[in-house]
């Protein structure tokens, strides 16, 4: 006996817009993922452009200095570490075939093919570099997005809200939400890489370890990455102190202080900078980097937590849960 299935002219064009949907989210997906920067941005900066106001500053004059500081900053930084940060990455790079060399046994070592890996690597991280440099729209585009949210973020979040017309209140209680993680994530994240990377390089720098500075920026880098991050951080300072260094107790030390900023970090340093703000569980975060890098690249990589952030309280408020469910 044969079943015979109707199909509406409604589920029909309901399936046709949600397909099309989705291909118009792909097509634009490069502007919603800048979008979605600037709104982390917006929630990152805003405590400090109300802190200003507070101060009786006028909103536009807050922004503006808030840019101008980071401006300062982020040049400042740049003309303190880019030189020697190349010297050192060049020197690195020399050195590095020759360590490797030295660990492994005789004949299990292909140095020619090290180096060329190693030339296509950086040659590559030298185009991403010149991109990101190159690309000053993006940049700029991102910039005025975050000052416009910044400007208008009460009309911002009324317009939002203003979509869920049945419950408006708790909308924008949840857009509050949203923006309050979000903001915590990217301000504890910059503070627990640069705390991670002062450390990491005071460490090498006292035990006279060569090319401290990219290594201790690697170290706050991987900071991002939870529970292996520090670890993949550690070994290569380790190997390098054990191929140059006459002292067999040299790597140990390296090792010993390196665990000991874990420890710092897992018990003081991230409870006291995050204060469970966002507190999605290690592994959940891993994988997300995971996915994150393997659907969208560097970019899917470094906006995974926030992402994973804003589908965990949907979550969170689907289910009327107050606890983190990942």
């Amino acid at each position: 006996m044969t079943r015979k299935i109707d199909i509406s002219h409604k589920t029909i064009f309901f399936i046709a817009g949600f397909i099309g949907a989705l291909w118009i989210i792909y097509l634009i997906k490069d502007v919603i993922l800048l979008l979605f920067v600037a709104i982390i941005l917006m929630s990152a900066l805003s405590p400090f452009v109300e802190k200003l106001m507070h101060w009786k500053f006028p909103k536009g004059l807050a922004i503006g200095l808030i840019y101008l500081a980071i401006i300062l900053i982020i040049g400042l930084l740049l003309y303190v570490i880019v030189t020697p940060l190349i010297e050192q990455t060049s020197s690195l790079t020399t050195s590095l075939p020759h360590t490797i060399e030295k660990l492994m046994p005789d004949g299990t070592f292909n140095r020619n093919l090290l180096e060329q890996k190693l030339t296509d690597i950086f040659g590559n991280a030298l185009g991403v570099t010149l991109t990101i440099f190159s690309n000053a729209i993006t940049i700029v585009s991102i910039a005025v997005l975050t000052f416009y949210l910044l400007l208008d973020k009460e009309r911002f979040e009324n317009l939002l809200s203003h979509a869920f017309v049945s419950n408006q209140s708790r909308a924008k209680k949840l857009i509050t939400r949203f923006e309050d993680m979000l903001g915590a994530w990217l301000r504890g994240q910059v503070v627990l890489s640069l705390v991670i990377g002062i450390m990491s390089y005071i460490l090498l720098y006292i035990f006279k370890i060569p090319y401290a500075l990219p290594l201790a920026i690697l170290a706050g880098i991987m900071e991002v990455v939870p529970v292996i991050g520090p670890i993949v951080s550690a070994i290569p300072p380790i190997l390098i102190a054990y191929v140059t260094s006459p002292s067999p107790a040299l790597p140990l030390f390296i090792a010993i202080g390196y665990l000991a900023i874990q420890q710092l970090e897992s018990h003081i340093i991230v409870p006291q900078v995050m204060k469970r703000a966002v507190g999605l569980n290690p592994l959940v975060v891993i994988l997300a980097i995971a996915i994150g890098g393997r659907v969208l690249g560097i970019s899917g990589a470094l906006l995974a937590v926030p992402i994973t952030v804003v589908v965990q309280i949907l979550l969170e408020e689907i289910l009327d849960t107050k606890e983190s469910i990942i």
